[in-house]
């Protein structure tokens, strides 16, 4: 009896507990948190207080040196009154369409540079397609507004030159054309964000899916449409957030090269604001702009982010 009790004893004899974190781990966690405050001060004070600055203000009639006054929502209701900012509002539509559209042409570059065999062709051809990416937004812009130029622009230069005189417009002057002319500015449009997200994603998919999709008898069209945009999902969600907030904050270009103008036709909320703030001088109404963009950008962010969530569960 007892030489099987004691074995059952033995059996029960437990693992030691773990060892507790030594002291000397512990206050490297404590060093790195602090190492992260001033950082984190630096952001509060840069980022958020004037973010909150901005949306406690937009109840106000605010103008800097002098006594604010709180006006509710007076400011929110002047806003759904002003034509010109649901106008301006109306031709972010045209560029969030007109930019998801370029995802074409990089998408396309993207699908032609994975399928070279060579690895150094791949890398001469991504490398000369993201260069531009490097060059400043402004020089770009000014090179743009040169080709625009209704006199001496390459634009209508060159279609002086094969007999097209009929077809010189004043690209920038036309309230029919300066938002067409605005929106093609960086074409092909390949050099950009989407050609590396892209690039990488597919980058990313297993040679063995693409051999067997090709031991399948799948073409390149099939493929395409088959596996690569669908293992591409989350990049396609990735860029469509990316979009909606660079066109809430498109602007940049009608800022250099129309104002906003001819006839408000290049009118962006980005613009609207600024008028407001510095034209007007009524920094409350441009406080509540932009607290609305803000407002419209985190609700997006935040849907995005739950559809990303609930897709990962899955």
């Amino acid at each position: 009896m007892r030489q099987d009790v004691l074995p059952r004893a033995a059996d029960r004899s437990e693992t030691p507990p773990a060892a507790a974190e030594p002291p000397r781990r512990r206050h490297r966690y404590w060093a790195a948190y602090l190492a992260l405050l001033p950082t984190v001060a630096l952001i509060g004070l840069f980022a958020y207080e004037p973010a909150i600055n901005g949306i406690i203000h937009s109840f106000f009639t605010w103008r800097p040196g002098f006594t604010s006054t709180f006006t509710g929502l007076a400011n929110y209701e002047r806003m759904l009154t002003d034509e010109l900012w649901w106008s301006s509002v109306a031709n972010l539509g045209y560029v969030f369409v007109f930019g998801i559209f370029t995802w074409i042409v990089p998408f396309i570059a993207a699908q032609l540079v994975i399928s070279l065999s060579r690895r150094r062709a791949q890398f001469v051809f991504r490398t000369v397609l993201i260069l531009p990416i490097a060059f400043p937004q402004i020089v770009t812009l000014l090179i743009w507004s040169f080709m625009y130029h209704p006199q001496d622009g390459v634009l209508n230069s060159l279609l002086s030159g094969i007999g097209l005189d009929g077809l010189r417009q004043n690209w920038l002057g036309d309230p029919g054309l300066a938002l067409l002319s605005l929106l093609v500015i960086g074409f092909p449009w390949v050099a950009g964000l989407p050609f590396l997200i892209f690039l990488t994603a597919l980058q990313n998919i297993p040679q063995e899916i693409f051999e067997a999709a090709a031991l399948d008898g799948a073409g390149r069209i099939r493929r395409i449409f088959s596996i690569d945009i669908p293992l591409m999902a989350s990049q396609f969600t990735l860029l469509l957030f990316l979009a909606v907030i660079s066109t809430l904050q498109y602007g940049m270009a009608a800022f250099v090269l129309t104002g906003g103008g001819p006839d408000n036709a290049t009118q962006f909320p980005i613009l609207r604001m600024l008028a407001a703030a510095f034209s007007g001088r009524d920094w409350g109404y441009a406080a509540t702009l932009s607290t609305t963009l803000f407002a419209v950008t985190l609700v997006f962010g935040l849907f995005v982010l739950a559809t990303q969530r609930r897709r990962n569960r899955v």
